[in-house]
């Protein structure tokens, strides 16, 4: 806005200080999740056993097995109701991991677009891919001991003829979907994200050192490179982590679904800190323009995931074919009735209510509407993971409970810890960023 004009770059650097008190509030939030978690799993061995007798009619019932092949469908052990917590962590470290790095795609896409308005928060998603460093360690942990628990292309003989357990299905997939080939992929998304985005993290601070316009043009390119990255790596993360879940099933639009909740829940994220970090006093430079652009962003993309989310489930309808709609099957009339009322709350969440509240130009303006939409997005889509990944895994045993309050509030917290150490290492605005003064006079 013109009235921020008195703003020049030389003097417009400004610190972030995580002040012991902050670091106290999350450290205690950070105990709270773990105590919640330890107490939940304590207390998951109580009222398994009617659980079990439960499934154990409702199988016989629908003739036992399941035919999206999800692990909850393939039980040749007693349910062991540990499960619960393994595959929590699972489903936090893809929810966190998404947000994580689309503040990378944030930055990157700017870089690549050559925006000007963006230079004044880009500080702020370019710290996000630090927690990257947590849930990477987590997921290959998880894949490497606790995997057949997850995935039930990992359970023992299930691609061996010889076995009672055998699967003509997932055996048909085994040339991609085996452990070794898993974990290399695994690994390779990640390192990948890891390095790119520690390039531009160095070269975003060498800009505030040395000035000039060579580093700019450097972060285009390795923004580029990123993008052509995320491409490849957010379709084949939503193949490996989330959809081989249901091993059976299968949907050719699950890359641009489960890319598109992340990527919302990321906008979201971003303008939930920006606002935050207002309130704070900081970012005073940050105007009601600016965040016009991220609440517009956040509108949109919540559209955009309306769009895939029924553009999918409409082609599986109105085909009809068993082998597909057993995955909506599932988690309309199947195991539990926590489903279908998540399924419900997932369409008002991430559709209605952000549709509704960001409608207006005024909306996207004000901070209390756009902190209300944001709380609905990154909650709404919380619960997308949670319907995507939770009736494959643990079926009938799922629900809400201390588990899942405690894993998320200690992902959340370490997120917020991780996050606001790494903003302290460098100025919240680049202040030698080619297109600062346009940002800083933005208006619209």
């Amino acid at each position: 806005m013109a009235g921020h004009s008195h703003f020049s770059p030389a003097n417009v650097e400004e610190f972030y200080e995580f002040t012991p008190e902050a670091r106290k509030r999350v450290i205690t939030a950070m105990i709270i999740g773990a105590v919640l978690l330890g107490i939940g799993v304590f207390f998951l061995g109580s009222g398994e056993h009617e659980a079990a007798h439960a499934v154990a009619g409702h199988a016989a019932e629908h003739g036992g097995e399941h035919l999206s092949g999800g692990a909850a469908s393939h039980h040749e052990s007693p349910w062991n109701p540990l499960n619960r917590l393994w595959v929590n962590l699972w489903m936090n470290g893809v929810f966190f991991s998404g947000i994580a790095v689309i503040g990378m795609f944030f930055v990157a896409v700017q870089y690549l677009a050559k925006a000007g308005w963006s230079s004044v928060v880009k500080r702020i998603p370019e710290a996000f891919p630090r927690f990257l460093y947590f849930t990477f360690p987590v997921l290959l942990l998880l894949f490497i001991f606790k995997g057949d628990v997850i995935f039930h292309w990992m359970h023992h003989g299930i691609t061996d003829p010889a076995s009672e357990h055998y699967d003509k299905i997932i055996a048909g997939k085994k040339g991609y979907l085996n452990f070794t080939f898993f974990l290399v992929r695994l690994v390779a998304i990640f390192t990948v994200w890891i390095v790119l985005w520690n390039m531009m993290r160095k070269k975003s601070i060498e800009e505030d050192l040395n000035g000039g316009t060579q580093n700019f043009f450097d972060m285009v390119r390795i923004g580029t490179g990123f993008v052509v990255a995320m491409g490849i790596s957010s379709s084949l993360s939503a193949w490996d982590w989330v959809m081989s879940i249901d091993t059976h099933w299968f949907s050719t639009m699950f890359g641009w679904y489960m890319f598109s909740s992340w990527h919302v829940t990321g906008l979201a994220t971003i303008t939930l800190t920006v606002l935050l970090l207002k309130d704070k006093g900081y970012m005073q430079y940050v105007s009601d323009s600016h965040l016009h652009d991220l609440g517009k962003f956040m509108f949109a993309f919540s559209i955009f995931w309306t769009y895939v989310w029924f553009a999918q489930f409409l082609l599986i309808y109105y085909a009809n074919m068993p082998e597909e709609t057993i995955y909506f099957l599932e988690r309309w009339e199947g195991h539990n009735k926590v489903y279908k009322a998540v399924e419900i709350l997932n369409v008002f969440m991430n559709f209605f209510f952000p549709f509704l509240i960001m409608m207006t130009r005024d909306a996207k303006r004000t901070p209390i509407f756009l902190k209300i939409c944001c709380f609905f997005v990154i909650v709404g889509h919380y619960l997308d993971f949670y319907q995507m990944i939770m009736p494959g895994t643990v079926g009938p045993h799922g629900g809400f409970g201390l588990v899942e309050f405690g894993t998320v509030i200690l992902f959340a917290s370490a997120f917020v810890y991780v996050v606001s150490t790494e903003l302290t290492k460098a100025s919240l605005v680049a202040k030698n960023h080619p297109l600062l003064e346009e940002s800083l006079h933005h208006d619209i």
